[in-house]
């Protein structure tokens, strides 16, 4: 392959991990063919010439395209139909998606492509992979595909700046695409049979998107750990919940997966399982509240769920996803554009993710409520009364968990037909990977909300928490100090906000 991008190689055309989509949507690397797949490429290169020079009926090579399928085209036409596709399909609405976003959907559909089944080119190839490892990206607007006939809007975007049209961010600047390719040493390409089908009809920016979504998740699932471990110190909590035995006959992994990562925090904690006599105010009752009592049940469901989601995501890196495709002397038509897998599984992961939330903003109620919170002031102000302490940090947690809720009605379960009704079922999974992103950042807020207010807690007590625990309250101080009186909060917030995005918090507790 083409390109001047230094350090490790990524290989394109057989098989991709989470891991690598993502380094590779972080930086551009090397791309280098699978082996076999240059075979492959050629193969069904020249089926497709074959079926033009033969005369057949293939859709989008020798027909229009959607309802227009009926309508024959001539070969010599072929060049003006794929750009016609392109230019006319590239229609979006909203702000541009992140670079990075667009890096990975380029690098995901370079990676399809390079699996041979598309009829496409080695040269047109080798161009759009120069495109990413040169870091020439299309300027892709975040709304406009239903996820259906594959991520038709925004893919035209993306593939715009092949054909020298269209805007593209190089070296952090908005440029035309033809100046930009000019700075990369690159030309514009015309386009032949078929291959501005194959770069438009697939889900790689939907699947951009919530894989995106998903990183941040993982991250959540691991920090939402930690903030319940932190709060159980906070609230001087009970362990026979996190009991090994408890979690192993209820049988579900993700349960028992969270119940440890709780257990390894609180090791050496002297709040948990304190002597009541040492802790004022605590009350005699042997069970916490659900927020704490429950958190491996709800924190497990949510780590199960996400599992699933990144499975699908997993599996779908490799999909070949354009129509029609090519298999040996076969050109099938199908449908395999559609986003249904993917819009179920971001449906999911975001309610997964909006859980965390949920319950973690009711233990951020339990550690403010003097009637709940074990002995410690109201509103965790050292002096009650004269100073607010904690209360609108907890009324913004209600506010986040409010307005996503609003955001986990399932995109999935809607449908609007499109391209005259040809188009009957659409998945809108582009809406759903979309809100998932939105939704994790929303949750990052809230979990950061907690930690604050735990830290707070745990710094009025007395009696020491774990190693761990202590580990993660001093990332927390880097951000916010002990509050012993109101003062303004600055941005105290986005800067907890950052430590828990980035894993920091998560890092500090061990997980």
């Amino acid at each position: 392959m083409t390109g001047t991008t230094k350090g490790r190689a990524l290989t394109i055309g057989a098989h991709m991990t989470v891991e690598q989509a993502l380094d590779g949507a972080r930086t551009p690397h090397r791309l280098k063919l699978a082996r076999g797949a240059a075979g492959r490429i050629r193969a069904s290169t020249e089926r497709i010439r074959k079926a033009v020079r033969d005369g057949e009926w293939v859709y989008g090579v020798t027909t229009g395209f959607g309802s227009n399928a009926v309508k024959p085209i001539a070969p010599e036409d072929a060049p003006a139909l794929q750009r016609n596709l392109l230019v006319s399909h590239a229609f979006g609405q909203g702000p541009p998606l992140p670079d990075e976003t667009v890096r990975l959907a380029l690098l995901l559909r370079i990676h399809a492509l390079a699996q041979g089944h598309s009829g496409m080119r080695r040269s047109t190839l080798d161009a759009l992979t120069a495109l990413y490892e040169r870091d020439v990206l299309a300027v892709v607007p975040c709304r406009g595909s239903v996820g259906a006939s594959g991520d038709l809007a925004p893919l035209c975007h993306l593939a715009l700046p092949l054909i020298g049209e269209g805007k593209a961010r190089k070296g952090g600047r908005t440029l035309s695409a033809k100046a930009a390719l000019k700075q990369a040493g690159l030309e514009p390409l015309t386009l032949s049979y078929k291959e501005g089908l194959a770069l438009v009809n697939g889900m790689q920016v939907t699947l951009a998107i919530a894989l995106r979504a998903l990183e941040h998740a993982q991250v959540l699932l691991r920090t939402a750990d930690a903030a319940a471990a932190l709060t159980m110190e906070a609230l001087a909590g009970r362990s026979p919940a996190l009991d090994a035995r408890l979690h192993e006959v209820r049988r579900q992994p993700g349960q028992q997966t969270s119940a440890q990562r709780i257990t390894s925090v609180l090791r050496g904690s002297k709040l948990v399982d304190a002597d009541i006599a040492k802790i004022p105010g605590k009350r005699l009752a042997p069970q916490d509240a659900y927020g704490i009592r429950c958190a491996p049940q709800v924190h497990g469901a949510s780590i199960d769920g996400v599992a699933y989601a990144r499975d699908v995501f997993a599996r779908e890196i490799d999909a070949v996803t354009d129509n029609p495709l090519v298999f040996d002397d076969d050109i099938i038509a199908g449908g395999n554009f559609h986003g249904q897998p993917l819009a179920l599984a971001a449906d999911h992961m975001k309610l997964c993710v909006h859980e965390l939330g949920s319950i973690s903003e009711r233990r951020t109620a339990t550690l403010i409520d003097p009637h709940m919170n074990e002995g410690l002031p109201a509103y965790l102000a050292p002096e009650a009364g004269l100073h607010s302490g904690f209360m609108i940090p907890q009324y913004v947690a209600a506010a986040l968990v409010s307005e996503s809720k609003g955001l986990c009605f399932p995109a999935s379960a809607d449908s609007i037909p499109t391209g005259a009704n040809i188009e009957d079922h659409v998945s809108m999974a582009p809406i759903a990977a979309r809100r998932a992103g939105e939704v994790a950042d929303l949750v990052e807020s809230v979990l950061a909300i907690e930690l604050m207010a735990a830290s707070q807690a745990v710094g009025l007590r007395t009696l020491k928490p774990s190693r761990k625990s202590a580990r993660v309250i001093a990332a927390v101080r880097q951000a916010v100090p002990f509050r012993a009186q109101d003062a303004p909060w600055k941005d105290a917030l986005p800067r907890v906000k950052a430590l828990v995005g980035d894993g920091t918090i998560a890092r500090a507790a061990g997980l």
